[in-house]
């Protein structure tokens, strides 16, 4: 039984027919993650979203998690495209802001990718990605094992998102702003790994109309 997404993950078919069938199932299944968790979908439910037949299904993917690999692959190396940069950067504290704008802008998608019941699978795929585009030019501290770096970042990161998105899905209390987040990311995870010096108050306010 595989337990990675990487594992999961299909080759990309090159057939017109097959192309669109296998997009029509992505977006299904990004379209039904908005709506319900991964565990509570079925693989009729994605087939008949995507307007393919079941047996279809199953010409691209053994699994529903097969197409989730595919889905959430993508998602996170869009993510980490947004995320590695916060490593170079002279002000890490804007690119961290930047992170948090992009995943309050897809909350929906992300909360049911970070919180949802494939959370784990997902996990070890950002880390994974994470671990193949840092290089050896990439800023970390002398003691500390670069691979940690990038396991600790990467994971807090993960970690610290996951909450703030079940934060919002809950009535307890209101959901932290991008703002108050990208504060704790930054100050709890992302500067200390940079040696960012460069502190933001927890009572600092975004400008009116931002």
């Amino acid at each position: 039984m595989e337990t990675s997404l990487n594992g999961l993950k299909r080759s990309a078919p090159t057939d017109a027919r097959q192309v669109r069938s296998r997009n029509a199932l992505n977006a299904a299944l990004l379209a039904l993650l908005e709506e319900k968790s991964f565990d509570q979908l079925t693989i009729r439910e994605i087939t008949a979203r995507a307007g393919t037949g079941y047996a279809t299904f199953f010409r691209h993917y053994p699994t529903k998690e097969a197409l989730l690999a595919d889905v959430a692959s993508a998602e996170i190396a869009d993510l980490l495209e947004r995320t590695i940069p916060i490593l170079y950067e002279a002000n890490s504290y804007q690119s961290t802001m930047a992170l948090c704008r992009h995943v309050a802008d897809h909350a929906l998608l992300w909360s049911a990718l970070l919180t949802g019941g494939a959370a784990g699978l997902v996990r070890e795929e950002f880390i994974r990605q994470a671990r193949g585009l840092v290089d050896d030019t990439t800023p970390t501290k002398d003691w500390l094992p670069q691979d940690l770096g990038v396991v600790h970042g990467t994971s807090s990161t993960f970690d610290i998102l996951a909450w703030w998105l079940a934060q919002a899905d809950s009535s307890a209390s209101p959901s932290p702003s991008p703002q108050e987040v990208a504060n704790i990311l930054h100050r709890l995870v992302i500067a200390p790994l940079v040696g960012d010096t460069l502190e933001r108050g927890a009572g600092e306010r975004e400008p009116a109309g931002a």
